[in-house]
């Protein structure tokens, strides 16, 4: 599904040059659960950019489904990005002035799917999520769940091979939270491949691997147990 190798990002300001990602390499499978943890500064949204086609890297290598992405141009990763991926964000990113509905018809708009094949896909996104009788409300109207939700509908009607989610639990309370990593769990139980960008532990352990980064370097790739995870745990394995 995804497969990464030396990947670099250099960004620079003036005369001083910041490494970002330090040359990293690894596979992720069809229909895993990875959570990608670190903190500040440690390379992990870099990562999720350069997964995301949001960003392009340096220099090294990354395959989407078989295919080098990595010196495609601006075209061909909007494309491709509204094709392959689905995005879900700790801001939501919904636009104020449209429905729910609309809001989940856009990514459709952008792919040029005919309207009602739009709306009824927007409304299976809806249901499956558990807003079928929000579909009109605006996100002003909903509740920060319900928004997050609406986000997540919105990642998965184009059905994407890959749904990325960058602390997509962050804005939101504990038992909010809960209820949203329930929908992911779902969706990964149904064969969606999930990347999540978290800090928070409890929200990784719903993940069935983490990988761990720190200074732009891949430092731990894990798989999760049901025990309890903690961001102090020593680090002493080497890819």
């Amino acid at each position: 599904m995804i497969k990464v190798s030396n990947l670099r990002k250099v960004y620079s300001t003036g005369s001083v040059a910041v490494e970002a990602l330090k040359g990293v390499t690894l596979t992720m499978h069809k229909g895993e659960f990875v959570a990608v943890m670190g903190p500040s500064g440690s390379g992990k949204s870099t990562f999720m950019n350069l997964l995301g086609l949001l960003d392009t890297p340096t220099s090294g290598n990354y395959w989407l489904e078989e295919r080098e992405v990595s010196s495609l141009n601006k075209n061909e990763l909007a494309s491709l990005r509204n094709q392959k991926l689905g995005f879900v964000f700790q801001a939501f990113n919904l636009i104020p002035a449209l429905t729910a509905l609309k809001n989940v018809e856009l990514p459709m708009l952008y792919a040029g799917v005919k309207p009602q094949e739009r709306r009824q896909r927007a409304l299976l996104a809806l249901e499956k999520v558990g807003l079928g009788e929000r579909l009109q409300h605006r996100p002003n109207e909903l509740s920060g769940g319900q928004n997050q939700r609406v986000a997540i509908a919105r990642a998965i009607v184009n059905r994407p091979s890959v749904i990325m989610a960058d602390e997509p639990t962050g804005a939101l309370d504990t038992k909010t939270g809960e209820e949203i990593m329930e929908i992911f769990e779902e969706l990964h139980r149904e064969g969606t491949t999930i990347v999540l960008v978290t800090h928070e532990p409890d929200i990784a352990k719903h993940a069935k691997r983490i990988l761990r980064f720190k200074d732009g370097l891949l430092i731990r790739d894990e798989e999760v147990t049901n025990r309890t995870i903690s961001s102090e745990e020593e680090v002493n394995h080497e890819l």
